[in-house]
């Protein structure tokens, strides 16, 4: 199995973080080591994968949440495991209850507190992009949890890159033109420095954030919709706050 993880969250021992691969279990195409039950794949061989995951960052495959992803700006306050019903972004203070993030694409975004010891988990397509659901759970981490944005750890996760993420002229409404790189008719939209720019405008430390050079669309070994659509498998993003 090969997982991917945070050189900026390896520093502190009390959080658990893994991101998963298309690799793992000798899975074939075309779903490989897949961590949804929705795209189409064996929900049986799904739930090996993710026990395999979750194991892998000393979790059972009973000890996290996840939501439906909706593409909207929802947050979720997460006391318990399992579903939290339909939003794009779950925050805990809670302890063993791994945060998961589903992604083919999308860019994925995980926030450490570790004076208020609390985490969040952010799944941030253009949509949630635009909605600014990163500056959203910012507001939500330091109204309810008393976090302050200058102590923040925070990891952007793989995903597509803007040589590959082409979108319609639509777009030169919703976003910067800074994000945006034109393309004959079309554009060019860089979502990881739209959230990495929310963050840093927000309070996070530049030193504090790490971002990931992996695209998903390029990189055979991460699950990618824009590069293979319906037959795509996904990924899952997990932090867990240890015991």
């Amino acid at each position: 199995m090969k997982i991917i993880q945070s050189k900026i969250f390896s520093k502190y021992p009390e959080i658990l973080f893994a991101f998963s691969t298309k690799i793992g279990l000798n899975r074939e195409a075309p779903f490989y080591f897949n961590m949804s039950k929705n795209v189409g794949d064996d929900p049986k061989l799904v739930d090996e994968n993710r026990e395999l995951f979750f194991s892998s960052i000393e979790l059972k495959s009973d000890q996290f949440a996840f939501q439906k992803q909706i593409h909207t700006d929802n947050i979720s306050i997460v006391t318990k495991t399992g579903f939290q019903g339909e939003s794009d972004s779950m925050i805990t203070d809670k302890q063993n209850i791994g945060l998961a993030i589903s992604t083919a694409d999308c860019t994925p975004i995980f926030i450490y507190d570790p004076v208020q010891n609390v985490i969040a988990a952010i799944h941030s397509g253009w949509r949630s992009t635009k909605e600014r659901i990163v500056k959203k759970t910012l507001y939500r981490l330091s109204k309810d949890f008393m976090s302050n944005p200058n102590d923040l750890i925070v990891y952007i996760g793989p995903s597509i890159s803007q040589n590959n993420y082409e979108v319609g002229s639509e777009f030169i409404q919703y976003f910067d033109k800074k994000y945006l790189q034109r393309k004959n008719e079309k554009y060019l939209l860089n979502l990881k420095s739209a959230n990495a720019d929310m963050l840093i405008e927000f309070g996070v430390k530049r030193e504090n954030l790490e971002i990931s050079e992996l695209c998903t669309y390029e990189s055979d070994f991460l699950h990618s919709y824009r590069r293979d659509g319906k037959i795509s498998g996904r990924a899952f993003g997990v932090i867990t706050l240890r015991e």
